[in-house]
């Protein structure tokens, strides 16, 4: 029996760890685009009189081959953040 092709194919659920007065997203999930994994937060607009009906906004993140989860993703990510603020003191002294 042959396994399940997921590329191209993506889905998202209810976020069950929303937390009350944060910018959590409503929906998270994972999406595959020619053979890259991503992750995918989803948010609900409210309809306005131009669109007429309610939609929802999408983020998406490139998953890490080294992480397992959105939480470790995100720590992950905030470390690169940091470490690429740190100046680099490993020159050589000129005199």
């Amino acid at each position: 029996m042959s396994e399940y092709d997921n590329t191209n194919r993506g889905a998202i659920w209810p976020n069950d760890r929303m937390r009350d007065g944060k910018k959590d997203p409503e929906f998270t999930g994972s999406l595959n685009v020619d053979g890259v994994d991503y992750w995918v937060s989803a948010w609900k607009r409210k309809a306005d009189a131009k669109q007429g009906a309610p939609s929802l906004s999408f983020s998406v993140n490139r998953k890490d081959a080294n992480t397992t989860s959105r939480k470790e993703y995100a720590s992950k990510a905030e470390q690169r953040r940091h470490e690429s603020q740190q100046p680099d003191f490993d020159d050589d002294i000129p005199f």
